[in-house]
């Protein structure tokens, strides 16, 4: 008998107002009764017995594995009212455990096509390593490499050796025609040409010779080669063969009633194919499990537990929104026709919020741009600095804007009033000769009271526009940061960027390589609160037009 996966609350939720419309899964607050959800399910997973996973909270943290968890809010068909439990990928290097939903499809059962599969491309590995490290082929490439180099050298010295002798027949036919009478020098002519017929017989012979003691070692080389390829060609389709088996098996049921499998559902997106781990994350394990047994999905949460990933930052017991990269798009199918929540991110953030001015002339201006308020237009909201500054100027030409602040992130920003003027300010953002500060508020006492934090970054592919540390693929990302004052909640710091990378200074702060602190009111890598305790303090330029050095300061309002 298949197991029931819903679970009952242990307190009393008569007082709790059920949820109106399902939660946008993307960015919430999650509802108070999912919140005593994942209270119980955390009280679980820290006392239960029956599987073991170093998480890192207390276990070695080099191997240690962070989990997200999910709660789903669910009415049965009973009209009962509890939640569905469960977790992103594996746990404790299984799919099935107790109290949490099984997998859309369970790709390690005994009798999967999955491990068939696997194991005969790990076969393939093993061949492919054997043959790599096969030391004939190390002794058949230094042969190879040996006559190539031999040849070059053989080649070269003859190409000197005709370019000595071209200059010697050269002197010696002008001293023949010099000296010799005329049947004479005629005969030295014909006895020069020759002389040059002869070398390049030579190179060509020379040729020969080499590139067949070339070819050879080449034979030599693909009789293993050759091998290596056509394996790794085997490899190659099996695995694309697999991973569509995959595709074709992870298939979605929506609260319609329909099917999808994740190769159809990703078609229709820009990337077409399905990233790694699409469908294994909790959101969708809870949403197909409910639909399947004819569960009513009242409202979701997602929370991490354990030791963050080295390249993300994750905050124990924090709650985050499905990812957009792998879930956006199966979501979108398995809650179509679910009454949801508005997207919070299509509100319009800057309403009813001004830009106040703080120095203008006839070719810039400096702005105090307040929190929660974009610099450039977004994908569906226009309202921004640019937009602003476009109506409160409208004979300024060039993109106005010279540099960005995140839509969280207050401060002073810097506006061209023309082309030229905004080459003059961003050349000096390029060159780094503007002086910038910024002031932030963390999360915790710092004890140390300055440093240099240099942590490369690239965007999260998976999840925009989060930044991951990448020492791989990311840019050279460094902040130089001070102590201002600290007690045993908050430090306020410093943040004096040397570069100027998206979300740089907030994964600074919050990474555990970093200062292992979020900046307080950090949705996106700490805690959510009233703002992002982040602001654009200082800015030193020189004026694009007398070059006169030109200092603004605003104070920030925390």
């Amino acid at each position: 008998m298949q197991e029931n996966h819903f679970t009952p609350f242990k307190e009393s939720i008569a007082s709790q107002a059920l949820p109106e419309r399902f939660t946008f899964p993307f960015y919430y607050q999650p509802h108070p009764l999912c919140l005593i959800a994942a209270k119980e399910l955390q009280a679980y997973i820290a006392t239960q017995t029956q599987w073991q996973h170093n998480f890192g909270l207390t276990g070695d943290l080099d191997t240690a594995i962070g989990k997200m968890f999910g709660v789903l809010l669910v009415q049965n068909k009973q009209g009962e009212i509890g939640y569905l439990a469960a977790f992103s990928g594996k746990l404790a290097e299984q799919n099935h455990l107790p109290h949490f939903v099984p997998p859309v499809f369970d790709m390690l059962a005994e009798d999967s096509f999955f491990l068939a599969g696997r194991a005969d491309i790990n076969l393939m590995n093993d061949q492919i390593k054997k043959l790599e490290a096969n030391p004939q082929l190390a002794l058949y490439e230094q042969a190879l490499k040996s006559e190539k180099a031999a040849a070059s050298i053989s080649i070269e010295t003859h190409r000197q050796l005709m370019i000595e002798n071209r200059k010697t027949r050269k002197t010696r036919r002008i001293d023949a025609e010099l000296t010799l009478d005329l049947q004479a020098f005629l005969h030295c002519k014909e006895q020069l040409s020759k002389e040059s017929i002869h070398d390049k017989n030579q190179l060509r012979d020379l040729t020969i010779y080499w590139d067949a003691r070339v070819q050879n070692a080449e034979v030599d080389v693909a009789s293993i080669k050759d091998k290596l390829t056509a394996l790794k060609q085997q490899r190659k389709i099996a695995s694309a063969h697999l991973q569509q088996q995959l595709f074709e098996r992870y298939s979605f049921l929506n609260n319609k009633g329909v099917y999808k499998n994740i190769y159809d559902i990703f078609k229709e997106t820009p990337q077409q194919t399905p990233p790694a781990g699409a469908g294994e994350c909790a959101a969708p394990k809870l949403l197909h499990y409910a639909f399947l047994h004819e569960m009513k999905p009242l409202a979701i949460a997602e929370f991490w537990w354990g030791a963050s990933p080295k390249s993300e930052i994750r905050q124990h017991l924090s709650f985050y929104g499905a990812c957009l990269g792998k879930c956006q798009p199966i979501l979108a199918h398995m809650l179509d026709g679910v009454e949801m929540d508005e997207n919070p991110l299509l509100t319009n953030p800057a309403e009813g919020k001004t830009i106040d001015i703080v120095y203008e002339d006839d070719v810039m201006v400096v702005i105090n741009k307040p929190s929660e308020f974009l610099s450039v237009p977004g994908k569906s909201i226009e309202d921004s600095v640019y937009s602003r500054m476009k109506q409160r100027y409208p004979q300024a030409s060039g993109p106005l804007i010279v540099h960005r602040l995140d839509m969280s992130t207050s401060g002073l920003m810097v506006i061209a009033l023309s082309k030229d003027v905004h080459k003059n300010l961003q050349k000096q953002f390029i060159s780094r000769s503007v002086k910038k500060r910024y002031v932030a508020l963390l999360e915790g006492e710092l004890t140390v009271q300055e440093g240099i934090i240099d942590l490369p970054l690239r965007v999260d592919l998976d999840d925009r526009p989060r930044q991951l540390v990448c020492y791989q693929y990311g840019k050279a990302a460094k902040t130089k940061w001070q102590v201002i004052h600290s007690n045993h909640q908050h430090t306020k710091v410093y943040f004096y960027p040397i570069t100027g990378r998206t979300h740089q200074l907030r994964v600074h702060a919050a990474h555990s390589k970093g200062l292992n602190m979020p900046i307080v009111g950090d949705d996106l890598y700490g805690h959510k609160s009233e703002r992002l305790h982040l602001h654009a303090e200082s800015l030193t330029i020189n004026h694009p037009v007398t070059n006169e050095v030109m200092n603004f300061q605003i104070d920030a309002e925390f």
